[in-house]
């Protein structure tokens, strides 16, 4: 993609934990209402790159959003841009119901013409709409995955950066998230979808990046890492 066209533009981007050095120079874009997927092995800094971007690790570089800087801001100021983060950890709130959890989602001011709604969430997800009144700590772990997209989704960002959405997942659930990226295409919403198994990313995704070593080691369509054997042996067999 033309860096220029880029809804989301990393370039040349180092993140460190401390005097660790995770990410060497990362490249990476993402345009509007596109789904990118960011694959590779556990500790090859996909999580990080997620991290950076919520300006919640230390980097160097350069991480464009609409063609604003995000390097140096704080994390409040980066979601209130339009980026919505899930982590893989979810981060319910556990005492708080499902309707609750939702509401924690919802910017203050007024919502935006044509913007998500908690009704669109519980159609998307109908195991929450049946438990609106239930604690978010006695959901399952599928069950909290969905809140935590849903409420992310009440946000109403431009872009969604979501970690390892199946981890964990039955078959059936994993499809539901599949179709909720799918609605998010639809609906205009961009998403870099962060994976390390090659579960959904290959159906769902316009482009792929992979990682390996803090690195970009490959970047193209779902149909050239199809037939890049050695990418694929390399940076992605368990």
């Amino acid at each position: 993609m033309n860096g220029g066209d880029a809804l989301l533009r990393l370039c040349a981007l180092h993140a460190f934990y401390g005097k660790s050095h995770i990410l060497h120079g990362v490249d990476l874009d993402v345009g509007a209402g596109e789904i990118v997927s960011l694959l590779g092995r556990n500790g090859s800094g996909r999580t990080t790159v997620a991290r950076a971007i919520m300006g919640l690790v230390d980097g160097r570089g350069s991480i464009r959003f609409r063609g604003e800087e995000l390097l140096g801001r704080r994390t409040f100021e980066i979601a209130l841009r339009g980026i919505g983060y899930v982590p893989e950890s979810r981060d319910v709130f556990p005492t708080l119901s499902v309707e609750q959890n939702l509401g924690l989602g919802v910017k203050p001011g007024p919502a935006p013409a044509g913007g998500w709604r908690a009704e669109d969430v519980y159609r998307l997800f109908p195991q929450l709409a049946a438990r609106r009144q239930v604690p978010a700590g006695v959901l399952s772990g599928g069950e909290q995955q969905m809140l935590a997209l849903g409420r992310t989704l009440l946000g109403n960002p431009a872009l969604m950066v979501i970690d390892e959405p199946t981890e964990g997942l039955a078959p059936l659930l994993v499809a539901q998230v599949a179709d909720f990226l799918a609605a998010l295409r639809q609906r205009g919403v961009a998403v870099l979808l962060i994976e390390q198994k090659l579960v959904i990313a290959p159906e769902l995704s316009d482009r792929l990046y992979v990682m390996g070593h803090g690195r970009v080691v490959f970047g193209g369509t779902p149909a050239e890492l199809a037939v890049a054997d050695g990418v694929r042996g390399a940076w992605l067999a368990v």
